[in-house]
Order: structure tokens, then sequence, then C-alpha cells
């Protein structure tokens, strides 16, 4: 039997989400990068949100709420991955920068997903 999570802290989802967020600050604070406050800004809160929504959707304690927050999460955790290729392009980021928070960040939207789909399991089996 699985152990029941009482605190957001306690998702795999979020922990990562976590480190995402403090990579893309790292990365987001060198060179030119840090001198675009539009996509500085905009790739910062995107990282923000996926953890933050996660965390109250978590808290709200039902499993509808959840869900669709873990969906906002997921769409969040995808606007990151394409301004990671926007600083790429131009020139913001090298491949090294680039690929670990790119990793990361599919990572954490695939276990968004698995996530998800367990919460609708749950949810469609109160209904029963």
């Amino acid at each position: 039997m699985s152990k029941k999570i009482e605190r957001f802290e306690d998702f795999i989802a979020w922990q990562k989400a976590r480190k995402l967020t403090s990579n893309i600050y790292q990365v987001s604070n060198i060179g030119e990068f840090a001198r675009d406050f539009g996509l500085k800004d905009q790739i910062r809160r995107a990282g923000v949100s996926v953890m933050s929504n996660i965390a109250e959707g978590f808290e709200r304690g039902r499993p509808t709420e959840f869900h669709q927050f873990l969906s906002v999460a997921k769409g969040s955790c995808a606007e990151l991955r394409s301004q990671l290729y926007v600083a790429l392009d131009v020139g913001y980021v090298i491949d090294d920068d680039f690929h670990a928070p790119m990793t990361q960040a599919i990572e954490v939207g695939q276990i968004l997903g698995g996530l998800r789909a367990s919460v609708e399991r749950r949810r469609n089996m109160l209904r029963v």
C-alpha cells in the first residue's frame, strides 16, 4: 500500500519542479539573458507557476481541483520549455546551459502527466 501524501512538499513532482525553478533562476541570471527582462521574468514565472500550482491544487483538498491545477502546472512546464528554446535560439544560453533545464522540464512534465492520470483515476473511483 502506498503512503498517503499529506504535504505538497512530499510530491516528487513538486521537489523536481523546485530544482528546475532554481536552475532557471541561475541560468537566466547570466549575461544577455539577465538583461532581457521580459524573457527572464516570463521564464522565471513559468517555473514558479509549475511548483505553485502543484502546491495550491493539492492544498485545496479536492481531486477535481487538484487535477485542474496539475493541468495548469503541466502547461506552465511546456511554456518554460518553449522559452528555453527562445533563449537558445537568440544565444542567451549555450548547449550546456540549455540541456540540463530542458531535461529537467521534460521529466517534470512527464511526472505531472502521470500524477494527473493517477488523480483522475482516483477521482473516477470516488464517483462510483
